[in-house]
């Protein structure tokens, strides 16, 4: 899959005038908008729930919402989100009873479901669930908090997930989260990744296009 898709995440973003903000990173370029779901017990932050997606959805935003829940339990969150507006749906494996029960839930709710691995996280989880996947997004920091360092082993990761997805013979996306920026965005792609979660790398900029669009430059490189 060579289309790149950029989705900025609205954890960065100036919560006060939230809706503004959507609308002017899509206006930028974006592709997608990346909804970080923090519940202060799976990981140690509280950000947004299914309000601010219903939110969005009325203020007018019809680009894809791509929902990263970082809760436990999960499955009772999967139909709020999905009601709310939601397009995509992944999850931590460490945070469910039954992995393949959640997916199932996120489809039946209407949404493309996505497996999320942290730096720590081991890919078997993948073994038996590749059938039902939309993303796989794999975690370059520890999730929790944004602004944070890109981990260097995470190459090694996107490595093995892009030959996993290769191997299966089917079109599933590889999603990045975490320290992605204008100089090193290419190198992550060349690793497997084409979707890519940026927070402070866009929002913290007085110019969201000017971002983009280098993100966007370096992409066209590569494989070029």
């Amino acid at each position: 899959m060579s289309d790149f898709l950029i989705a900025p995440s609205i954890l960065s973003a100036d919560f006060a005038r939230l809706g503004e903000e959507v609308d002017k990173v899509l206006e930028a370029g974006a592709d997608i908008v990346h909804f970080d779901v923090m519940d202060n017990h799976y990981v140690p932050n509280l950000t947004i729930g299914p309000m601010v997606c219903e939110a969005l959805r009325k203020h007018g935003v019809t680009a894809p919402i791509d929902v990263h829940l970082m809760v436990k339990p999960v499955d009772s969150m999967i139909d709020m989100f999905a009601q709310a507006g939601a397009s995509y749906i992944s999850f931590h494996p460490e945070a469910s009873e039954h992995v393949d029960r959640s997916l199932q839930l996120i489809i039946d709710a209407g949404c493309k479901p996505g497996l999320v691995f942290n730096p720590a996280t081991p890919l078997h989880y993948l073994d038996h669930v590749m059938d039902k996947l939309h993303h796989i997004l794999i975690m370059s920091v520890n999730p929790g908090f944004g602004g944070q360092q890109f981990l260097p082993t995470t190459y090694d990761k996107l490595r093995q997930v892009k030959q996993r997805v290769a191997q299966s013979g089917r079109n599933i996306r590889v999603e990045i989260d975490g320290g992605v920026k204008v100089d090193n965005i290419r190198s992550v792609a060349e690793a497997g990744a084409d979707m890519f979660v940026a927070g402070s790398a866009i929002f913290n900029q007085p110019d969201y296009k000017t971002v983009i669009d280098q993100m966007r430059a370096e992409l066209a490189q590569v494989n070029a």
